[in-house]
């Protein structure tokens, strides 16, 4: 059959690009259309997205800049592409991706399809066990600072379909529309928020960070989600070196080690003496640090272990308190854990992957929210607490799992 189009793309890819896009959801972009207003026309929008990419017409509009505060006290800046863009992006991922991950790191984690952020978390528990120092790696605004010219030769290196990289150069030069309403024109870095910027974050370090260390420092195992990395040294002077090199390298290709939150860590633990002033780290949602264990024959010893991280512990509360469960007083408790057991489920999975009893104590603070919601819902509780502490605690000893984290609370109160 003759090609009629400049450029090969199936319109089976796009639809298999929007279904992506759609189960993902997301915000809408600067044309203020949501994925619900994308729907009411599906076909019709699809249709146009194929014809533009596969003619070369296709140009993306302005990304909408959105400003997200951090626990820190500073602003994470995201890039919300339109519904259209964020489509667009998934066919050249789509395209792109299976290429580079037979090229990829193993101990590369972030935004993989097999791998996640536990699996990172997991490997670097390892990693200090087997030595004594840690490399805790910051780079300074990453999304913001890729070099485009390095970012763009590492995509030619891995395709040469013309349409791929052209769209790819056209996202990243795409105009940003500001919170204040100004339009900038970026000479570098990727939108956080896009769907093709986690890959091409990916590819990049993996030539800026990954390739380098395989090349300059092979026996250094690390592991690495996107921007963030830990580095395992069996001494203190291989620490500073690499730190040094690293900043070195960094320069090179146009990045910064953050000088504050880069730091080296002793993985002190029992059978490790000496007295270090930093022995512990952050990573992903997980302290890193000296722990008290019990060994199979009930034995205690000093084990350096990941739990969950205070911010991530503060972050949750703060997200419980989101909830405003005293406004949900014309509902019972079985509706109230329909709404939030998936949430609740989740934060058990992930920060309970690894010394999940240091979790309890903010499981123990829904527990509270819930006191606060009996009190407001039943008149013989307004000014009885206590009672309405012990009334919660005797159907959650009778139902262990009504709620997702009762099931973990009252299962190991039972043991």
């Amino acid at each position: 059959m003759k090609q009629t189009k400049p450029f090969s793309i199936s319109k089976r890819e796009v639809w298999e690009a929007y279904k992506r896009v759609r189960a993902n959801k997301g915000c809408a972009g600067v044309d203020r259309q949501s994925i619900a207003e994308f729907e009411t026309d599906v076909e019709n929008n699809l249709y146009k997205l194929w014809n533009r990419m596969s003619s070369g017409s296709y140009f993306p509009k302005p990304v909408l800049r959105v400003e997200i505060p951090k626990a820190d006290g500073g602003i994470r800046p995201l890039g919300i592409p339109t519904v259209t863009d964020r489509v667009a992006q998934q066919v050249v991922k789509q395209r792109l991706e299976p290429g580079l991950e037979k090229h990829f790191h193993s101990d590369s984690y972030g935004y993989r399809p097999g791998k996640s952020a536990l699996d990172a978390v997991g490997k670097a528990r390892e990693n200090c066990w087997r030595n004594n120092w840690v490399l805790d790696l910051d780079i300074k605004g990453f999304f913001d600072n890729i070099d485009h010219d390095l970012l763009m030769k590492a995509v030619r290196r891995h395709t040469d379909e013309k349409w791929v990289i052209m769209y790819i150069e056209r996202w990243l030069k795409a105009p940003v529309s500001m919170p204040d309403g100004s339009v900038i024109y970026p000479a570098k870095g990727t939108p956080q928020g896009g769907v093709i910027s986690p890959l091409l974050a990916n590819l990049f370090l993996h030539y800026a960070f990954d390739k380098w260390m395989e090349r300059e420092y092979p026996t250094i195992p690390f592991e690495r989600y996107a921007d963030d990395a830990v580095c395992h040294c069996n001494c203190q002077a291989q620490a500073e070196e690499l730190k040094m090199k690293l900043k070195k390298r960094m320069r090179e290709v146009g990045l910064e080690l953050h000088p504050e939150k880069t730091k080296i860590v002793y993985c002190k633990d029992s059978n490790r003496s000496g007295d270090f002033p930093c022995t512990g780290f952050d990573f992903l949602g997980y302290t890193f640090r000296p722990r008290k264990s019990k060994n199979k024959g009930g034995k205690y010893f000093i084990s350096f272990a990941p739990a969950i991280s205070n911010k991530a512990a503060k972050a949750i509360r703060k997200t419980s308190r989101s909830w405003h469960w005293s406004q949900w007083t014309s509902k019972d408790l079985e509706d109230l854990a329909r709404r939030f057991n998936p949430v609740v489920q989740g934060w058990i999975n992930y920060y309970g992957r690894y010394c999940r009893s240091a979790l309890n104590p903010t499981l123990l603070c829904l527990n509270y929210r819930l006191v606060i919601w009996v009190t407001k819902k039943y008149k013989r509780f307004k000014v009885h607490r206590r009672r309405a502490t012990q009334w919660l605690d005797r159907i959650a000893r009778r139902e262990p799992n009504l709620f997702a984290h009762w099931r973990v609370l009252y299962a190991q109160a039972e043991q």
